[in-house]
């Protein structure tokens, strides 16, 4: 497969999806296993079980574009140190989910490694302990696997990786590694493990992956901008890989807007929630003229409706500065609830201004399919920021209960 002429990116899509179960199916799965009451095979059925119904539920709730790869059985920081191979020796064990949480938790007498909070969210990851003799080695049957699961079910899907880029920025200094070393440090190797799990993923015919680079939207220094520019001009660089989308999330990519714009990457994601102000930002960087914007208008950790007149102003703004826009959330859904329909206890008029994962994804749906409608001489002159992040609660309260801007997408 080469990028020459990739594939269109479906029209909607988002970023990823909650991966407890909706009645904590994970959970009890996992407690279950490490007490000793689940086997592994059991494990595996129930994760296999609930991949196959957030699939299934986003393609029956049109979602175009599904994502794949976001199932986790701890954290995806975690996978991704497993999939480049970063394991300290005194972790490894015969199976990728002991492995995983030998690291988590520790075992026979290994500490686990640090826990620390997945950006400014309730969530949290393991710390991946890098050194300059990390040995990095490409392990790809986790997405692999993952697209080979969906195309049994008839189902396309883009694999979500964490970026090289974001992976080092999180990680930790190894114990013994000498005074002064970054983890950055190690990119050029690591970028040698991306080619091939992007060539692995390319020769089982995936047409788009998706790079994610939260770190990104933090303030960061020229050298690091400069090291997000060399990864993605050099992965852009490969004959042969899927077309490319790197995702920004709980921010603005700020200065390294322009930075990605410049590279060879197809598509560029952009959180337009957290970070409203990108918009305007993404409108004066005629780099993106030729590439496909990922637009996160709908919220993907807020509980409240979609204020959609706004977020078709955002669309249509960039509409005339890309040469595709497509819908999408701010973020994962990751930290939704699945449906506010299963709150049955909830004051109704309350109800009908929340939306949780499900109503999210209609919410997308919906918007994509009137930007499809919207001829493009209907593009504002001067673009309208989506409200920042907490601005949405505030507009809940104050609107009536359908604030789509055309029908209020509750998924029944």
């Amino acid at each position: 497969m080469t990028t020459a002429r990739p594939t269109p990116f479906p029209a909607s899509t988002v970023l990823g999806y909650p991966r407890i179960g909706p009645d904590r199916e994970l959970k009890r799965a996992l407690e279950g296993y490490w007490q000793g009451g689940v086997g592994l095979r059991e494990l595996r059925a129930t994760g296999a079980e609930l991949r196959e119904r957030t699939w299934r539920r986003l393609a029956e709730l049109g979602l175009a574009g599904l994502p794949s790869n976001t199932f986790s059985f701890y954290d995806h920081v975690l996978d991704t140190a497993i999939m480049v191979d970063a394991v300290p020796g005194g972790h490894r064990r015969p199976s990728a989910e002991d492995t995983c949480f030998a690291m988590a938790r520790g075992a026979g007498g290994i500490a686990p490694l640090r826990m620390t909070k997945w950006f400014d969210t309730n969530y949290h990851y393991i710390v991946p302990s890098i050194g300059p003799g990390t040995a990095f080695r490409a392990v790809c049957d986790k997405p692999v696997a993952e697209v080979r699961q969906a195309r049994a079910l008839g189902l396309t899907t883009r694999p979500v990786l964490l970026g090289p880029v974001t992976f080092l920025l999180l990680s930790q200094p190894e114990a013994a590694a000498p005074a002064g070393f970054r983890p950055l440090e190690r990119l050029g190797d690591l970028l040698e493990v991306y080619e091939r799990v992007l060539a692995t993923l390319a020769a089982e015919g995936v047409e788009w992956v998706q790079l994610d680079e939260p770190a990104l939207v933090a303030d960061r220094t020229a050298a690091e901008l400069d090291a997000a520019g060399e990864a993605y001009r050099r992965l852009g660089s490969l004959k042969a890989r899927p077309a490319m989308l790197v995702a920004s999330y709980f921010g603005e990519l700020g200065p390294a807007l322009p930075v990605l714009a410049r590279t060879p990457v197809e598509a560029i994601g952009l959180d337009l929630v957290a970070g409203a102000a990108g918009l305007e930002a993404a409108c004066r960087t005629p780099e993106l003229a030729g590439k496909t914007v990922v637009a996160g208008v709908v919220g993907g950790r807020e509980v409240w409706r979609t204020d959609g007149r706004r977020a078709m102003a955002a669309l249509l703004a960039l509409r005339g500065r890309a040469a595709q826009v497509v819908v999408s959330t701010s973020c994962s859904l990751l930290h939704l609830p699945y449906d506010v329909e299963r709150e049955t206890g909830l004051d109704p008029r309350l109800r009908a201004r929340l939306a949780f994962a499900e109503q999210k994804v209609a919410e997308v749906v919906e918007l994509a399919e009137r930007l499809a409608r919207t001829p493009a001489a209907a593009a504002p002159p001067h673009p309208a920021p989506p409200p920042a992040a907490g601005a949405a609660e505030a507009a809940a309260h104050a609107a009536p209960a359908s604030v789509t801007g055309a029908s209020a997408a509750v998924v029944p």
